[in-house]
């Protein structure tokens, strides 16, 4: 399992490490805030159209080969920028990491599944989560170091020895996992799985999770700013939100393993964790800001290991890698969307608005819940 945590844990730091830090100090690599916004739709631009793709290959083919491919692709696509440290490699470089990220991160999911039994998925998405959760709250630091000391060059550097250390790893650790047998399915079969409660539910809650996480990230900083708070308060405050996502995580998982806790039950806690976080986000101060990121660390938290375990147990084993594709498919909508809502309303109006805007669909995401959920049982077990 320590690969598949050290993959997941790659795919995050890579993802905002350089993202972080991409138009901080590389003002002669990013020239304009429109530079800067087509480099960092590169990479979620590359995830959501390919992660459904390479999860189905990994049904086909095995989740392995995908998984040691997309790390060898990654650390090539980083080596790129540094050997050849040019503007037009750049983006060549991060459409390459998105493209080998759509390709490891769903079948290290998959083969969490398939490595683990059924009664152990919640500890396993809970430490997996926690990993990545580590690699989001390093790469912006982390990666700021690494960018100070010796520019781009130096964090794709890093970047592409870790991707290179990671395949190797997983090279010797991962067993061999074959595919299995798997019957005919048609274009109105998949229609009919994705449209199931039990794989809809689930990613809509991930789905709503992601997007609570990145209004978190990218706005609790500009509620700050608007108190009076300094960058210091203010990166504070995102770091407690990213700790209090990984500290929760194993514990949900072990949780949901033990029986004190079923996923729909948890899953529903969550958004309505996260959506009060949202509503505190509306009150000024520091500590509006403080209790706004814990309360989403927390809910987000919750939410994730939870709702993958409730996908992996509601999946045919030949069909993991196509289900948790599709998974982060909508894990990367709700990344993009969210973000882009609570815009759109401040933009009419002001920001408070939008966290609230965003709070109410989140809050209505459990009574959702509670109507669907009843088709397929108490915790989303039913078959995908």
């Amino acid at each position: 399992m320590w690969p598949l945590y050290a993959a997941g844990f790659t795919t995050a730091f890579g993802a905002h490490g350089i993202a972080a830090n991409l138009g901080g100090r590389s003002e002669d690599r990013v020239t304009s805030l429109l530079v800067l916004g087509g480099l960092l739709a590169l990479y979620d631009g590359a995830e959501v159209l390919l992660k459904p793709v390479f999860g189905t290959l990994a049904d086909r083919i095995g989740a392995r080969p995908v998984l040691l491919g997309g790390l060898v692709a990654f650390a090539a696509a980083s080596a790129l920028y540094v050997v050849v440290d040019r503007p037009g490699l750049l983006w060549a470089a991060r459409l390459g990491q998105g493209a080998a990220a759509s390709a490891f991160s769903p079948a290290a999911s998959a083969l969490v599944a398939r490595l683990n039994p059924a009664a152990g998925h919640g500890r396993a998405y809970g430490s997996y989560g926690f990993y990545k959760s580590i690699g989001y709250t390093l790469g912006p630091l982390l990666g700021g170091v690494l960018v100070w000391a010796g520019g781009l060059p130096l964090l794709f550097g890093v970047l592409t020895v870790l991707g290179a250390v990671v395949a190797v790893w997983a090279l010797f650790s991962v067993p061999r996992v074959p595919p299995l047998p798997r019957t005919r399915q048609t274009v109105l079969d998949l229609a009919r799985r994705l449209a199931d409660p039990a794989f809809l539910t689930p990613t809509a809650a991930l789905a709503g999770a992601t997007a609570a996480l990145s209004v978190g990230v990218g706005f609790l900083p500009v509620s700050g700013a608007a108190a009076g708070l300094g960058t210091v308060a203010t990166g504070a405050a995102v770091s407690v939100l990213a700790a209090c996502a990984a500290v929760v995580q194993p514990r949900a998982g072990r949780a949901l393993d033990a029986g004190r806790l079923t996923a729909r039950a948890g899953i529903g806690a969550g958004l309505m964790t996260a959506a009060a976080g949202l509503v505190c986000a509306m009150l000024p101060g520091l500590a509006g800001v403080l209790l706004a990121a814990a309360l989403i660390g927390v809910g987000t938290g919750l939410i994730t290991p939870l709702g993958f375990a409730a996908l992996a147990g509601g999946t045919p084993p030949e069909r993991l890698g196509q289900t948790m594709g599709a998974a982060e498919l909508g894990r990367e909508l709700g990344d993009a969307g969210g973000p882009l809502l609570v815009a759109v309303v401040a933009t009419v109006g002001t920001l408070a608005y939008g966290f609230g805007v965003l709070a109410v669909l989140l809050a209505v995401g459990p009574v959702v819940g509670v109507v669907v959920g009843s088709r397929v049982g108490g915790g989303w077990r039913g078959r995908v």
